[in-house]
């Protein structure tokens, strides 16, 4: 296997893009040294001004390719996008730029070698001021997940929408057209340089170049998230029906935690403060391990509250049905971390069962959820019928595969990359599949 190069799509459908150089580029047999560019969609054309060298160019596809170690820049990058951080960035990249003409705007394409790729990812996720083992671990799962998509993208792809009364949908990588993966959450976290901000980050690439998480001869499908709130999920909670050993749920913790069975149980577990890796209020850890936007998210345990009337526009919005006057939220299944996997909205005009783990949270939130591990509270009014609704919850994410938090504090205390991959991926093995470079 050769170290693959890998497309990642920047941004979509935009009727502009601002690229400034940073040092000389090839234009096919041309060098291009030109400050700025501005380019913008025509009717399946796009036009690059280079007010530097006095050209204007209408094209299908523009490609840039540095010359030695240039850079460049990308004004107005989407990143967080619908999550409650969402906003616009300008960001710097290496490697190669293709801008491509649409029939609904400007690709932006950024090509570039899977370890440098790496060591943004892992400093865009979390801090690169995190736990050198941390980094070292999440370098591997985030090369392993990348590994596997590829394979996947070269074999027959679906997303599953089972038949039936209920609302069952989940969601996986999406098939991309002009690229492999996308720069944002969807996929994986890539902000280019920007973000390299410590030399851990390309430490932990180097010293785990070319290291894959294996299980049955494959490349492991290593999924991570922010906070499993103290025991992780099967992956069939949130994805399909299919059971895989290395996905399945494990205590975040030394001691062993009880799958969590039934309201009764999700009220206790969620009521309760366990001993869990990623249960920190270490302030000068957190503010070593995530990125600014997410720093001051409680995330192990949470409260969100709503008038029946907000919720009901929110689920009203998001799902486009109108359920009538709200009346409850039951949940029918649970993973064994207390994220719920099918629940029940019962409506005046309309009941209906939905699932998975992120349709739930996004149906529930403006944004998302941070979870789908919460229990409902409900306030009646003096009619009888609720007059507020309180989600008290745990996690942030989906919960399976690797604790992002847990993981970093499993490193402070003095586990090593391996153990922790060990401990998040039970039965997964590392394989040395290339050499890197």
């Amino acid at each position: 296997m050769r170290e693959p190069l890998i497309r990642i799509g920047i941004s979509e459908g935009k009727p502009m893009a601002r690229v400034k150089l940073h040092g000389p580029f090839r234009y096919r047999n041309k060098i291009w040294d030109a400050a700025g560019i501005t380019v913008t969609h025509d009717n399946g054309f796009i036009i690059a001004d280079l007010p530097s060298a006095q050209k204007r160019l209408k094209i299908r596809r523009l490609r840039l390719t540095p010359a030695g170690d240039s850079t460049f820049s990308l004004s107005g990058v989407k990143i967080g996008i619908g999550f409650h951080w969402e906003r616009d960035e300008e960001q710097t990249f290496g490697g190669s730029l293709e801008l491509t003409a649409e029939t609904g705007g400007i690709t932006v394409v950024n090509e570039i070698r899977m370890e440098e790729y790496l060591k943004s990812v892992i400093s865009s996720e979390m801090s690169a001021a995190a736990p050198l083992e941390f980094l070292k671990a999440h370098a591997i799962a985030s090369r392993s997940w990348l590994g596997s998509m590829l394979a996947k993208k070269r074999k027959p792809h679906e997303k599953f929408y089972p038949d039936g009364p209920d609302h069952i949908r989940w969601y996986d990588r999406e098939d991309h057209g002009r690229f492999d993966v996308c720069a944002d959450d969807h996929c994986q976290r890539y902000q280019g340089i920007s973000k390299i901000i410590s030399g851990n980050a390309a430490r932990a690439v180097a010293e785990t170049g070319g290291t894959f998480l294996v299980y049955g001869g494959h490349v492991c499908d290593a999924r991570f998230y922010k906070a499993c709130g103290g025991i992780t999920e099967n992956f069939s909670s949130a994805w399909e029906d299919a059971n895989i050993a290395y996905l399945s749920s494990v205590s975040d913790s030394e001691v062993r935690h009880a799958p969590v069975a039934g309201e009764t149980g999700a009220e206790r577990w969620i009521a309760s403060n366990p001993d869990a890796f990623c249960n920190t209020n270490d302030g000068d850890l957190l503010g070593r391990i995530l990125p600014d936007f997410d720093q001051g998210t409680g995330f192990f345990r949470w409260t969100v509250e709503y008038t029946r009337e907000e919720l009901e526009e929110i689920i009203r919005r998001k799902s486009g049905m109108d359920f009538g006057t709200l009346e409850s939220l039951v949940p029918l299944q649970r993973g064994p971390s207390g994220r719920i996997v099918r629940l029940r909205i019962t409506g005046s005009i309309k009941t209906l069962v939905i699932g998975k783990e992120l349709e739930i949270r996004k149906w529930l939130s403006p944004t998302h959820l941070l979870s789908s591990a919460f229990i409902v509270e409900v306030l009646e009014g003096k009619d009888g019928k609720p007059s507020r609704f309180t989600l008290k919850g745990a996690g942030w994410g989906h919960g399976v595969g690797m604790c992002q938090i847990g993981a970093a504090v499993m490193a402070s205390r003095g586990y090593r990359a391996d153990q922790i991959l060990k401990h998040y991926f039970p039965g997964a093995s590392l394989k040395k599949l290339y050499q890197a470079g």
